[in-house]
């Protein structure tokens, strides 16, 4: 049995090919066991059989989701606390009616930050070895062009659900670029552009579609699981967002989930994360031929993440899952 060179998380060097997945990150199975069966060998329990060609399947249990919701929200709150206070006490404006942006950008991004820890710290509760494979961290298993055709699919509708709405109802104006700052400065302009069309795809899929969509789709399925992760993922921007605004998040929630699950990556959903809010952002600022620019800096800036993380260890590069195989007894 070979060892993996790469880790994929920290603490995963070392541990058999066995526990922590076969070829591209998936468990490379014998046997003629059916699907979804569970077969031994991962660390707090078994490990479910997987479909190459989908989101990876895990063990993370069901009630871990309000949980992980609820553990975000503390942990964002004291960490915001870390950086509020010392920053009322240099003079900056921090009340319950107003923050002063460079404020509001650090508490946000933190927000973000903690999405991801309070993620990666459930998945491996109960001993469980967490790899990035299980949050979807790796090429499309059948390929970028037909998951490039499934963002298109889903940027259309989208925007199709986004104009019948407004025709509709009428929301009211988005405020989230004005308490950023948007219009306070080039440096909190391009501070509130990174934060919005990269840091935010990044680290509300991890949390969304990466780990509550997973643990949810344990529990009754791909359907259920993405209507409820939907609606969760609108209801939390309830406080950046105008009321109304909030189904159609909800629907932009529900698709998210179908594209992770139909092309089996996470970065498809990256992409069309940041693809939909540069056109908000842009849209906001009442942009034109600015916004392809940003959205060509968004996704080479989603890019450089992944590349950075692949190159410190936090995600297993090409060649390492390449190498992964396993045999089951």
């Amino acid at each position: 049995m070979s060892e993996p060179p790469v880790p994929a998380f920290p603490g995963e060097l070392g541990r058999p090919a066995a526990e922590r997945g076969g070829t591209d990150g998936l468990p490379a199975f014998g046997g003629s066991a059916r699907p979804g069966a569970l077969v031994p060998g991962a660390a707090g329990g078994d490990t479910p059989r997987q479909d190459p060609g989908r989101s990876p399947t895990t063990s993370w249990p069901l009630w871990t989701v309000p949980v992980v919701l609820i553990g975000a929200l503390i942990l964002t709150t004291i960490a915001s606390l870390l950086i509020d206070i010392p920053a009322a006490a240099l003079g900056a404006t921090v009340t319950g009616s107003h923050i002063s942006p460079g404020v509001q950008i650090a508490d946000t991004f933190i927000q973000d930050v903690c999405f991801v820890l309070v993620s990666i710290w459930f998945a491996q509760l109960g001993g469980r070895k967490v790899a990035s494979w299980q949050f979807g961290l790796r090429r499309p298993p059948r390929g970028w062009w037909r998951a490039i055709g499934l963002i298109g699919l889903l940027i259309v509708c989208f925007l199709v659900l986004i104009a019948v709405w407004q025709e509709a109802f009428n929301p009211s104006r988005e405020k989230l670029l004005e308490e950023l700052g948007t219009n306070e400065g080039a440096a909190l302009l391009v501070l509130s552009a990174a934060l919005t069309c990269i840091v935010a795809p990044i680290s509300e899929e991890f949390l969304f579609r990466g780990y509550i969509f997973t643990a949810l789709r344990n529990w009754r399925g791909t359907l259920p699981a993405a209507l409820i992760t939907g609606l969760i993922f609108g209801g939390v921007h309830a406080g950046s967002a105008p009321a109304l605004d909030l189904i159609p998040l909800a629907g932009l929630g529900f698709g998210l989930c179908l594209l992770y699950r139909y092309t089996g990556s996470l970065y498809p959903c990256f992409a069309a994360h940041a693809l939909n809010n540069c056109v908000a952002f842009g849209s906001l600022e009442g942009w034109d031929w600015q916004v392809p620019l940003l959205i060509a800096g968004s996704l080479a800036g989603i890019t450089c993440v992944v590349v950075l993380f692949k190159r410190i260890g936090l995600i297993a590069d090409a060649a390492a899952e390449q190498s992964l195989t396993a045999a089951v007894p």
